[in-house]
């Protein structure tokens, strides 16, 4: 019996979805729930699983298509698949033996046969960005399917399927080439919430430094004990946010928003914090952060991390939140102008630790330092409170007690 595989009900307020990659081929026996194809929406990567056990009888809708809930996207034979349609072949003659010396070549002829309809999110979009032919690139993953280390090998390589070192020759001047690759869902709609605050909002941005000598000594201390007893290790994620709910208790208008000529007051902290995917950007948010010990926190930040890189998070994980904090020290920032996520009215930017020469109580010592930025909505924020804020921060790092304590 055929059964019509269907695109699942979206997340609110998603109209469509693009369909980016097909896992399997007419032809392949799939288990029930085994993932059949990628849909990605303005924020997320949605898998679509196989309702039964049976073989995929036809593709209805190809890669790239916008589809919407509900419509067709291919049938599946239930059961052993009888009357499936057996995959095309490429040709008829028989493909001649391998020999040792032919090992390399084999290789790469394994890839082309399986790889360019298998490739994932994270695959596809470099072989987009590189302009790369997939049929090219040899496969390693599951099934024949293109994994995106094959994609980076390829590339490192130089285009060949193997790594041998190319021989030496004269460089020759060619023509200059260019590439059009389309936008991601996600990627076109990070681009137009960043011009609609940019339009929307009157942003402004203030610095301060953080002595982190103190937080960098708890977690020395207390690292092995704090990982052994609640199974994750004590970032600095953790004091950064403890540090922002307190400011924000301080200065509520920071963790408010504007709406038309209102301004909304929120008296709970759902904190956003900026996630960097293959995809892009994207802003899981800590529900009641408020409420949420350090343990809470580094577990779900965790959580997201892996969650957003995997393509596995929800819409309702990105949706809401008051306030946002991004690192960009990760990639090695030593200062930035981070922009407000709307309706939000407040970002705070975190950057690279730095060991820089500081008087420290008429002595000069090497400290580890870090800038942090506010940016924020100066049509509610004044830069007194803007000021305050960083400053309520700065304090509660530069002695962690004060968080124990919330003064």
């Amino acid at each position: 019996m055929s059964i019509e595989v269907k695109v699942p009900q979206l997340p609110e307020s998603v109209a469509d979805a693009t369909l980016v990659g097909w896992h399997k081929s007419p032809g392949d026996r799939v288990e029930r729930d085994d993932n059949l194809v990628d849909l990605e929406t303005d924020k997320v990567v949605l898998e679509v699983p196989a309702p039964v056990a049976g073989v995929l009888k036809e593709i209805r809708i190809e890669d790239g298509t916008t589809v919407t809930a509900g419509e067709v996207l291919a049938l599946l034979e239930e059961g052993d698949g009888e009357g499936a349609a057996a995959p095309e072949q490429a040709a008829e003659e028989p493909a001649p033996e391998k020999t040792a010396s032919a090992e390399a070549t084999g290789t790469r002829e394994a890839g082309e046969s399986g790889g360019a309809g298998k490739l994932g999110p994270a695959a596809r979009r470099l072989v987009e960005e590189h302009g790369l032919d997939a049929s090219s690139i040899p496969a390693s993953g599951r099934d024949g399917r293109i994994t995106k280390g094959d994609v980076m090998r390829f590339v490192e390589s130089g285009g060949k399927a193997d790594s041998a070192p190319a021989a030496s020759v004269p460089a020759v001047s060619g023509p200059r080439e260019e590439r059009r690759v389309a936008m991601t869902r996600l990627r076109s709609r990070i681009a137009e919430r960043l011009v609609e605050a940019q339009q929307t909002a009157a942003i402004l941005t203030s610095f301060n430094e953080v002595d982190l000598f103190e937080v960098m000594a708890l977690r020395k201390r207390y690292k092995d004990s704090f990982e052994k007893k609640y199974g994750v290790k004590l970032g600095f994620m953790s004091f950064f946010v403890k540090a922002a709910v307190e400011a924000l208790r301080k200065f509520p208008v920071v963790n408010a928003s504007v709406e038309g000529t209102d301004i909304i007051y929120h008296d709970y902290y759902d904190i956003g914090i900026a996630v960097s995917t293959e995809r892009g950007l994207v802003v899981p948010v800590l529900r009641d952060a408020g409420n949420m010990g350090f343990a809470d926190i580094e577990q779900a930040i965790m959580d997201y991390a892996v969650r957003a890189r995997d393509g596995k998070i929800g819409m309702d994980d990105l949706t809401g939140g008051t306030f946002t904090i991004t690192n960009g020290g990760v990639f090695g920032s030593l200062m930035s102008t981070p922009i407000i996520n709307p309706p939000q009215s407040a970002i705070l930017g975190m950057h690279k630790i730095q060991e820089r020469p500081m008087v420290v109580d008429g002595e000069v010592k090497v400290r580890p330092m870090m800038y942090i930025a506010l940016s924020y909505d100066h049509r509610i924020i004044d830069g007194r409170e803007a000021v305050q804020t960083l400053v309520s921060i700065k304090e509660s790092l530069e002695d962690p007690a004060r968080l124990m304590l919330q003064i």
